[in-house]
């Protein structure tokens, strides 16, 4: 008789947890749902900013160009980007994307080979 109360107690147990682990991981994925939904909202509802993106036409003219560190302030104003990244060929470089950045690629010879946001 107590082989079976014992074995009745752990099925129980058994079934008491399984219970309370699927409410805590509903739970979790109710929240990570809302929180994305909330985010996504937010971030359809903020008004565009000008600053959102960089302008590479504006700066156009400049491929073919030597490259020179005092002409960045005068790239990063007319495409209107809040940064400018200069890339020569073997840097090394993060591939987050920030369509305000601009990115200044160079040949081997320091000319400016392309201009691209991001």
């Amino acid at each position: 008789m107590k082989t079976w109360l014992y074995t009745d107690a752990v099925r129980s147990s058994k079934i008491v947890l399984s219970g309370g682990m699927l409410v805590l991981l509903s739970a979790c994925a109710i929240g990570s749902d809302a929180a994305k939904t909330s985010a996504a909202n937010e971030a359809q509802d903020a008004p565009p900013t000008s600053m959102d993106s960089c302008d590479t036409e504006a700066v156009s003219y400049a491929i073919g160009e030597t490259f020179d560190e005092a002409n960045v302030p005068q790239l990063q104003s007319e495409s209107q980007s809040r940064q400018v990244r200069v890339l020569r060929p073997g840097d090394a470089a993060t591939m987050d994307h920030r369509p305000d950045r601009l990115n200044v690629h160079l040949d081997n010879n320091d000319d400016i080979e392309e201009l691209r946001c991001g």
